[in-house]
């Protein structure tokens, strides 16, 4: 499989370390908490060679350098605005991987008219719609992190990961029922994310779509060939 090379562009407060591949239709790629770019080469390579792929690594994620005391949703979701801008990037389809659905979602919030079409994977809007056994091992990591971190180790950045996934992301129902692009969330037969949170959440987004993925977890998703399809037909869709 080909390499990829990852570049960076200065965003003020941040160095952005991204992957880009292809031609045609710009596509951004988000990761999922505690990932980075590399969980979409194959996808930039193979799945989407349609597109102009770039796949970002989050702030506190991967090689995207910034001095951070905590992370927030609301905060990626401007860097990436601001990435297209400095990339000259008029208008982008997104597609966002747990905590990337969750940048998704302010994405189509905060910039509609630069993101027409986005595909959330397995978001959760609140940290209730994540499946109980799922907090409690999360809450388990998260203890032992904060007591590392107490005891010396540099465990700052691991810490405010997790604060990403034990915190509502800070987008309210009615920022959510005024969304007006095109939205599909995709989520896993076994997912982390609970399926009444989902319904909930797509019934909030004006003409979403849901589509549970069968025979796939939360971590198997994005390799599911079914997937795929539903991601790559849908996007093709807006060619």
């Amino acid at each position: 499989m080909s390499k990829l090379q990852a570049e960076f562009v200065s965003l003020d407060d941040i160095q952005v370390a991204y992957c880009q591949h292809g031609s045609g239709k710009a596509l951004i790629l988000l990761h999922g908490n505690s990932g980075s770019k590399a969980a979409f080469k194959k996808h930039q390579l193979e799945s989407f060679a349609d597109f102009h792929t770039f796949a970002l690594d989050s702030r506190g994620h991967g090689q995207s350098r910034s001095h951070d005391t905590s992370l927030s949703i609301s905060r990626i979701a401007d860097d990436v605005i601001r990435f297209c801008q400095a990339m000259q990037i008029q208008q982008a389809y997104v597609v966002g991987y747990s905590d990337g659905g969750n940048i998704a979602l302010f994405l189509a919030k905060k910039a509609p008219g630069l993101f027409p079409r986005l595909i959330a994977i397995s978001p959760n809007y609140l940290v209730s719609g994540t499946t109980d056994s799922t907090l409690q091992t999360f809450n388990r990591i998260y203890k032992v992190l904060r007591f590392l971190d107490r005891a010396g180790l540099n465990m700052k950045k691991y810490v405010m990961r997790f604060d990403l996934m034990l915190t509502d992301i800070g987008i309210s129902e009615e920022e959510l029922r005024s969304i007006q692009t095109d939205f599909r969330i995709l989520y896993a037969e076994a997912d982390m994310v609970k399926e009444e949170h989902l319904v909930h959440l797509a019934g909030l987004i004006p003409g979403s779509i849901l589509q549970k993925v069968p025979g796939c977890t939360h971590l198997s998703i994005l390799s599911n060939p079914q997937a795929i399809a539903v991601m790559r037909g849908w996007l093709l869709e807006g060619e």
